[in-house]
C-alpha cells in the first residue's frame, strides 16, 4: 500500500513540475499580445520591450511576470526624450488569472522595477512630457469595453531608481538617485493605510544655485489615502536628511483647482547636532564624539491651494542661539552661534514671499563674523539687501571643522561689505540704484590646485563702491613667478547674478614671469585612469583690458626680456596691442589676436622683427624654421615683418602649419654663410666651383616670402659674389621638400681651363667685350637630402664653340682685310703702266693671299 501512495505521490509530483515548466509556454504569447493590447489602448509614446517571461517557479504559488528593458519613448513635442526605462518589471497574479478567458481583466496583485529611469520635464510653455495618456472621447464615453489588466496591488517595491525632473521655466532641476520604495496596502479598497519605506540621495539645483548636493534621505511614512476624495494623510512619518530628523503631518488633497495643502513639520530635538546632520558626512566627519551646546531648531508650515496663480501661505524658520561645537579630535572649537533665517509667505502669492536672515554670527577664538541679507519680491524684481563684516583667520578653519583640503589654508580675511539693489537694476545697469560700499582685504593666504602648484597671495585690497571693485593691491607669487596687480572692475553683480558681461581694466607689473607656472601637464589615458584634456576657451562674458610689463617672460626655451603691451579680452578673442620685447639680441614687437570662437580656435599676428640674430630666430622658433629653414646657416641681423594667421589646436593652442598662411619681408643685415652646416649648400657648392659661399655678400639683401597651405614661395631675388649675379626663386613645404631654381651670370674666366686657353688668344680689349654666360641650376629633394643639377657642361661647351667661332670670323676677317689694302695700294699706282705690270701685280697678290692661308691655322 504504501509502494501505491508513494508511486502515485511521485507522478503527482512530476505532472505537477511538468506543469509548472510547460503552463508559461502556453500561457506566454497570450500574456504578451495582453501587454502590448494595453499599452496600445492607453499609451500615447513610443514603448518598448526586449521580451517578456512568464514563470511559475519564480514567485510560487504565484505567476511572474517579466518585461525585459521596458522604455517609454516620447512623442511631440518631446520626441526621442525617455519618459521611462527598467531594466526589468516583474508583475506578479494568481495562478487562475491566466486562465481567464478573453474579455476578462487579470488582476495584478504586485509589481516591482529594479534599475530604473524616470524623466520628468516641463518646457518654457509649462508642458509636461509625463502626459501620454490617449486622450479620445469615444474611449472615455465607452467603459463597458474589456480591459486587459485590473489593479488589485497589495504590495510594490521600486530598486535603484534614478528620478530627474527639470522645469525650463524656473530652472528648477532636481536628481533623486539610488532610490529605493517599497509600499504595503490594499489599493483594491477606496481607503487604505499604505506603508512605506524609502531611502534615497538628493539633488537640488534652483538657477545656478545649489541647494542640496548629493543629500541622503530616509523616509518611514504611513500615508492614509483617501481614493474617493483624492485626500493622502500623513499619519505616522519619521525622516532623515542626512543625520537631521523630521517629523511632519497633514494632508494633500486633489482638488479642481490643484491641490490642497495642510502640513506642519519640525525637529523632534532641538540639539545643535542637528545642524551638523544637515552637512553631507563627506565634509562634516563622523559626529559620534562632537560635544555641543546650545540648540538647533527648524519648523514651519504650509497651508492653502496650489494653483495656476496661488502658492499655500508658508513659514519656514530655522534658529540656534549661543551654539558651539567642538570635533574631539581638532584643537579649537566654534563659538557664540547664532542663527536667525526666516523664508515666509503670509498672502499666497509666490511674489510676496520674502526671505529674512537676520543674524548669522560665530567666533573661533577671537575672531568674529557677522552676516545679514533680506531678500523681497522674489519673482518679479528681487530686492536684495545684505551686509558682511568680521575677520577669519582662514588657518583655523580647519583647526576648528574637519574640512578635507591637500593642503591646510593660511591668511587672515576682513571684510566689512554692505551692498543694496534691485535685479532689474542690475539688468538695466542704472548705478544710481545700486548701492555697494566698504573694503575686504586678505594677506598670507596660500592656495595649492589640483596639479599641486602653490598660489601665495601675499596682499590684496578691494574697495566695494556701487557696481565697481576698485582692487588697490594684488601681490601674488607661484613658482618663480611674481605679479602685481591693480584696476577696477565693473558690473559683477550683472555677471554674478544675470550672465552679463564683466569689464575691468588692470595694471600688471612682474619682475619675472614663468609662462610654466601657469600650465597644466596633458595627461594621456592610459588604462582608463587618467583624464583627457580639455579645449581651451577664452570666457564669453569677459571684457577686460591688461596694461602689462614684465623685465622677464619665460616661455618654453624663450627668455623675453623687458616686455610691454596691452592684452584685451573680449567677446571669446584675446587682441594684443603693441606688445614689445627684447630677445635674440633685437627687438620683436606683435600685433594680433586669438579667438576660441568657432570650434577651431584661429589666430591672426602682424610681427616686427628688428635687428634680430638670424640663427638664434629662425632656429628657436619653430614656425619661423618653418618658414626659413635655410636661415639657420646665416650668421647676422635681420629686420623683418611677418603677417600670420590660420587654426590652432584646441588644447594645445599651437599653430596648425597646414592652415598657415602670410607673408615675410626681410633685409639682412651684416651677414655671412656657414655653407658647412647645410646640406643643401654644401651639395651646391660641389657643382658650382666658381662660387666661395663663405665669401657671399648678403648685406642689405632683401627677401619677399608668402606662404599657404603648407607651402612657402620665395620671390626670385637678386644676390652678388664679387663680379657674378646670382638670381634664386623657388619654393619648399613645410615638409621640408624644396623646389628651386638658381641663375649664375658667369664671367666666363670661371668656366675652367679649356675656356681660358681659348681666352688666352684674345686681346684684353676682346676678352673684356665677351657677355657674361648663364649657368642653371635646380635644387629638389629636401632640405635634408637635396639633389642639385646644373647645366655647366653644356653651358662651357656652347662658350667653346662660340670662341672657336669668333677665331675662325677674325681670321677670316683679317684675309680680307689684307686683301683689300693690297688692292688699294696698286690702284694708287700709275694707272699707265703697261699690261705687263698688271700682270706683275696680280701674282703679287696671288702669293700675299697664299702666305696667309698657306700656314697651319
Amino acid at each position: 500500500m504504501i509502494k501505491k501512495i508513494l508511486k502515485g505521490l511521485g507522478i503527482f509530483l512530476v505532472i505537477a513540475l511538468i506543469a509548472l515548466v510547460s503552463i508559461p509556454f502556453l500561457f506566454k504569447d497570450k500574456v504578451k499580445e495582453m501587454i502590448v493590447k494595453a499599452i496600445n489602448e492607453n499609451v500615447d509614446a513610443t514603448v518598448a520591450f526586449e521580451d517578456v517571461d512568464l514563470s511559475l517557479l519564480k514567485s510560487f504559488p504565484q505567476a511572474n511576470v517579466t518585461i525585459d528593458k521596458l522604455s517609454i519613448i516620447n512623442k511631440a513635442p518631446f520626441a526621442g526624450d525617455t519618459l521611462f526605462y527598467s531594466g526589468e518589471v516583474n508583475l506578479k497574479m494568481s495562478v487562475k488569472e491566466l486562465f481567464k478567458g478573453d474579455g476578462e481583466a487579470m488582476n495584478i496583485e504586485s509589481f516591482s522595477s529594479t534599475n530604473g529611469v524616470v524623466n520628468i520635464l516641463f518646457d518654457k510653455n509649462g508642458i509636461g512630457n509625463f502626459d501620454i495618456a490617449i486622450k479620445d472621447e469615444k474611449d472615455k464615453s465607452d467603459t463597458s469595453e474589456s480591459k486587459p489588466f485590473a489593479m488589485n496591488i497589495q504590495n510594490y517595491e521600486i530598486e535603484n531608481l534614478r528620478f530627474k525632473y527639470f522645469d525650463e521655466r524656473s530652472k528648477i532641476k532636481m536628481m533623486i538617485d539610488s532610490l529605493n520604495h517599497t509600499g504595503k496596502g490594499n489599493f483594491a479598497a477606496s481607503k487604505l493605510d499604505l506603508d512605506t519605506k524609502t531611502t534615497a540621495r538628493v539633488s537640488l539645483d534652483m538657477d545656478k544655485t545649489n541647494y542640496m548636493n548629493n543629500v541622503a534621505l530616509t523616509l518611514d511614512a504611513v500615508l492614509g489615502i483617501d481614493l474617493e476624495n483624492s485626500k493622502y494623510t500623513f499619519k505616522d512619518n519619521k525622516a532623515l536628511i542626512n543625520k537631521l530628523p523630521l517629523e511632519f503631518d497633514g494632508f494633500i488633497q486633489l482638488v479642481d483647482a490643484g491641490q490642497e495643502y495642510d502640513l506642519k513639520f519640525k525637529t523632534p530635538t532641538s540639539s545643535f547636532q542637528n545642524f551638523l546632520g544637515l552637512i553631507p558626512s563627506a565634509y562634516s566627519g563622523s559626529l559620534e564624539n562632537v560635544k555641543t551646546t546650545g540648540d538647533f531648531t527648524i519648523a514651519g508650515f504650509a497651508k492653502g491651494l496650489y494653483s495656476d496663480t496661488t502658492v499655500p501661505k508658508f513659514n519656514l524658520a530655522i534658529a540656534s542661539n549661543n551654539a558651539s561645537f567642538k570635533y574631539p579630535d581638532l584643537p579649537k572649537s566654534v563659538e557664540n552661534i547664532v542663527i536667525d533665517t526666516k523664508i515666509i509667505n503670509e498672502t499666497g502669492v509666490l511674489n510676496d514671499t520674502y526671505v529674512n536672515l537676520d543674524k548669522l554670527s560665530f567666533r573661533i577664538d577671537q575672531d568674529v563674523f557677522d552676516a545679514k541679507a533680506n531678500i523681497r519680491n522674489i519673482t518679479d524684481n528681487p530686492l536684495v539687501d545684505a551686509m558682511l563684516k568680521g575677520t577669519i583667520n582662514l588657518a583655523n578653519i580647519s583647526k576648528a571643522y574637519p574640512i578635507k583640503l591637500d593642503t591646510p589654508l593660511t591668511g587672515i580675511l576682513k571684510a566689512d561689505v554692505k551692498t543694496k539693489f534691485d535685479m532689474k537694476s542690475v539688468e538695466t545697469n542704472n548705478y544710481d540704484k545700486i548701492l555697494a560700499s566698504g573694503d575686504a582685504t586678505i594677506t598670507g593666504f596660500k592656495y595649492v590646485d589640483a596639479d599641486k602648484k602653490t598660489y601665495s597671495i601675499n596682499t590684496a585690497s578691494a574697495q566695494f563702491s556701487n557696481q565697481k571693485i576698485n582692487l588697490k593691491q594684488l601681490d601674488v607669487t607661484t613658482g618663480k613667478t611674481d605679479i602685481k596687480l591693480n584696476g577696477t572692475l565693473e558690473n559683477f553683480l550683472g555677471y554674478a547674478f544675470k550672465n552679463q558681461e564683466l569689464r575691468g581694466t588692470f595694471n600688471m607689473n612682474s619682475n619675472q614671469l614663468l609662462v610654466s607656472d601657469f600650465m597644466t601637464e596633458t595627461k594621456t589615458t592610459v588604462n582608463n585612469k587618467t583624464t583627457t584634456t580639455e579645449a581651451v576657451k577664452i570666457p564669453k562674458l569677459i571684457n577686460v583690458t591688461l596694461n602689462a610689463s614684465a623685465n622677464s617672460v619665460v616661455y618654453d626655451n624663450l627668455n623675453l626680456k623687458n616686455v610691454s603691451g596691452k592684452l584685451i579680452v573680449k567677446d571669446e578673442k584675446v587682441s594684443l596691442q603693441n606688445l614689445k620685447t627684447s630677445i635674440f639680441g633685437g627687438v620683436i614687437t606683435a600685433t594680433g589676436d586669438v579667438s576660441t570662437k568657432t570650434a577651431t580656435p584661429t589666430f591672426n599676428m602682424n610681427l616686427g622683427l628688428n635687428t634680430v640674430d638670424i640663427q638664434q630666430a629662425f632656429t628657436q622658433l619653430e614656425m619661423l624654421k618653418n618658414i626659413a629653414p635655410i636661415a639657420g646657416v646665416i650668421n647676422g641681423k635681420l629686420n623683418s615683418t611677418i603677417k600670420l594667421s590660420g587654426n590652432l589646436d584646441a588644447k594645445e593652442m599651437t599653430p596648425d602649419l597646414k592652415t598657415l598662411s602670410g607673408d615675410l619681408l626681410g633685409q639682412l643685415l651684416s651677414t655671412t654663410i656657414n655653407a658647412s652646416n647645410s646640406e643643401m649648400l654644401s651639395a651646391l657648392s660641389s657643382n658650382v666651383k666658381f662660387i666661395d659661399l663663405k665669401k657671399m655678400n648678403l648685406n642689405d639683401l632683401k627677401a619677399n616670402l608668402t606662404f599657404d597651405n603648407g607651402r612657402v614661395n620665395v620671390k626670385p631675388f637678386d644676390l652678388k659674389y664679387q663680379d657674378i649675379t646670382v638670381n634664386v626663386g623657388g619654393s619648399h613645404g613645410f615638409d621640408q621638400s624644396m623646389n628651386y631654381n638658381v641663375k649664375f651670370d658667369v664671367p666666363a674666366k670661371y668656366l675652367g681651363s679649356e675656356v681660358n686657353n681659348l681666352l688666352a688668344k684674345l686681346t684684353p680689349a676682346e676678352a673684356n667685350k665677351l657677355d657674361k654666360i648663364p649657368v642653371n641650376a635646380v635644387l629638389t629633394g629636401n632640405f635634408k637630402n637635396p639633389k642639385v643639377s646644373t647645366d655647366m657642361k653644356a653651358a662651357v661647351t656652347n662658350l667653346a664653340n662660340q670662341l672657336v667661332k669668333q677665331q675662325k670670323d677674325k681670321l677670316v676677317n683679317q684675309g680680307t682685310k689684307a686683301l683689300e689694302n693690297l688692292i688699294n695700294n696698286n690702284t694708287k699706282k700709275d694707272t699707265t703702266k703697261t699690261q705687263t705690270k698688271k700682270e706683275e701685280t696680280k701674282e703679287k697678290v696671288t702669293n700675299a693671299i697664299k702666305d696667309i692661308f698657306g700656314k697651319k691655322k
